[in-house]
Order: C-alpha cells, then structure tokens, then sequence
C-alpha cells in the first residue's frame, strides 16, 4: 500500500473477525514499529503482549470501569477528563452513572485477537514540560509515533486495529495485574485483528481549520 493512502485511510476499527493474528505476525508489526521516531532514539517503550485468558477479563473489566464513566460524561454534553472542563459538572455526571449497554468492543474487549500493553519508560522521557504549571503532554512524543506505527503495519498485513487509553483510569491496578514496575508508565493498549470492516473513508476537519500563519489567531494557511 502506498504511505499516502495509508496515511489517508487507516481508520480506528474496534470489530474484528474471530480468526487469530498468531505470534510471528505481532513480531512483525513490533520489528517494523520498533523504526518510528523517538527522542535521543532511546526507545523508552515496552510491550506486553497479553494472552492469558484471566489478565484480560480483569483488564476489560478496568476498561469497563472507565467506558462507563466516559459515556456518563459524553452523554451530559461533556469531554470526560479534558484537561480544562468543568469539573463539577463532570464529577456530578460520573458519579450519575450509565446504565444502557456499552458496546460489544468493550464488553467483549478481551476477546480481542491481539492486545498489546504498551508502557513507557519515564527515566528516558525528555519531558520538557515537565515543570510547568499545566498538563504535561510533551514525553509522549517519544511513544506515540511508535504505537502510530504498530496500526500502519497492521495494515500493511491486512490487519485492523484502534489505539486505546481508556484502562490507564485504572493505571495502579493494571500496573499491579501487569507487574509493570514504578519506573514505567502505561501509555496505551492497542487492540488488534482481522476487520469486519476496514474504513477508507474517513472524516477530518480540513486543514483550514486548524493551521494559521505566525500566530494562533493568524490569517488561514490557504492552499
């Protein structure tokens, strides 16, 4: 497949057929991702590849914990944990709860074919906002191209996959089902398998709404 049309079309997919991704493939989409870049190239990345039938039921159900808050808030009007948000009204809609269904992909999440645990050094981050009187965002720049990269390889051989954040709500107990030690933190888990659906159609605000020129509220980049 051509970069560009990977780029343009590699959507998230959270349905997957019940064939198996077997072990050698997962070694394959690793080895190629392992080249994605990184600060100080000290891949400050481990992956644990999840198996064991027991660890993932604990750990769909810390999914779960997490899903059922996030729709609690997204069904208020809200963006659950958004770093600047109203935090009573988010903590007022959690605490309300959801009790309609939450979806086959998570309550199904460990059947998924493939997932990977990926947990990042914090001794090799260069956070350089480490400091500052906000969230920190920073150290990720030197994970996330690599779990970007995991999904495009995926779909290289014909996989399909979705990045996932949402059992890092429960990050001591993951950690603990884990035995991820205190000098790493969980980054993400990503899912994998054989699409039901692969998406090639996918929907992005265009780039006149977010690029601008010398400052941030700077005349429109205009093609």
């Amino acid at each position: 497949m051509e970069l560009i049309e990977a780029l343009r079309t590699t959507g998230a997919v959270r349905a997957f057929g019940a064939d198996p991704v077997d072990d050698a493939t997962v070694r394959r989409l690793l080895d190629t991702a392992r080249f994605a870049p990184n600060g100080g190239n000290a891949q400050s990345w481990h992956v644990i590849v999840l198996q064991d039938p027991e660890r993932r039921g604990v750990l769909r159900d810390l999914y779960l914990d997490g899903w059922r808050r996030y729709v609690a808030a997204t069904s208020a009007g809200l963006r659950p944990w958004a770093p600047i948000t109203d935090l009573d009204a988010e903590a007022a809609a959690m605490a309300a709860g959801f009790d309609g269904p939450l979806g086959d992909f998570a309550e199904r999440f460990d059947e998924v074919p493939v997932l990977l645990v990926v947990c990042a050094d914090l001794r090799k981050l260069a956070a350089v906002d480490r400091d500052l009187d906000r969230y920190s965002m920073v150290g990720g720049a030197s994970v996330y191209p690599f779990v970007w990269s995991i999904l495009l390889a995926a779909r290289e051989e014909g996989l399909g996959g979705v990045i996932t954040t949402m059992p890092i709500f429960r990050e001591p107990e993951v950690k603990a089902l884990l035995s991820i030690p205190a000098t790493h933190a969980v980054a993400a888990v990503v899912a994998l398998g054989h699409p039901e659906h692969q998406p090639t159609k996918l929907r992005r605000g265009g780039v006149e709404t977010f690029a601008t020129i010398d400052a941030f509220d700077g005349a429109v980049l205009e093609g």
